[in-house]
């Protein structure tokens, strides 16, 4: 059995049409259910629905064999144990710096109030900066720890930008170009790289 975690939201939207390309469609509406495994129309195949972060965790204990996370979630994480196959160029943004629109982005020149979910890119990049940071990690709702007082700055993905200018925020700094890659556990793709490679070639081609 093949096992193929997905990335619930957006990322999964924009997956299902690349696994029908690759010839693999759900056996059932995934959309319309509140299952997280399902069967698909290759018997050996079936595919899990996960949080991004769930996806590294069953790939890298080896429950999934494949899975597609978006970059950022891999970034964060560090990837270990982890073979990055595909870029699949879907879910595409910007991990950036962001805060109050027309202020500085020094706020406090000695140490600055991070609020993010992604704690270790975070320290990594404002250490590359020489700038300390106190990391306030946050799931959600991130545009209003600036104007809360909470933090002095951000770091999210950022899409159209519409969110951080609806909340009177402005994006500042660019640190990565985010997308959904195609990932695999180390073991699985020893033992069952016969089986795996099609499914990679074949996503690879519905990319192109």
């Amino acid at each position: 059995m093949i096992t193929i975690a997905l990335t619930k939201g957006r990322i999964m939207q924009e997956t299902l049409p690349l696994l029908q390309a690759a010839g693999i469609t759900p056996a059932e509406d995934i959309a319309s259910s509140r299952k997280l495994r399902f069967a698909t129309n290759q018997k050996d195949v079936r595919l899990l629905v996960l949080r991004g972060a769930d996806v590294i965790t069953y790939i890298r204990r080896g429950i999934a064999d494949i899975g597609v996370v978006g970059k950022d979630m891999l970034l964060e994480d560090g990837g270990d144990g982890l073979y990055e196959l595909v870029d699949l160029k879907i879910a595409c943004c910007k991990l950036m710096t962001a805060g109050i629109a027309g202020t500085s982005s020094a706020v406090s020149p000695a140490r600055l109030r991070v609020a993010t979910k992604y704690t270790n890119l975070a320290r990594v990049w404002y250490a590359k900066k020489g700038i300390q940071i106190d990391v306030i990690k946050l799931y959600g709702g991130m545009e209003l720890a600036p104007l809360m007082g909470l933090a002095d700055e951000i770091v999210d993905i950022v899409d159209s930008g519409k969110t951080l200018l609806a909340n009177g925020l402005e994006s500042r700094e660019f640190i990565a170009d985010i997308s959904s890659r195609l990932v695999s556990n180390k073991a699985s793709m020893k033992v069952k790289h016969a089986q795996l490679m099609p499914i990679v070639d074949a996503l690879s081609g519905a990319v192109k």
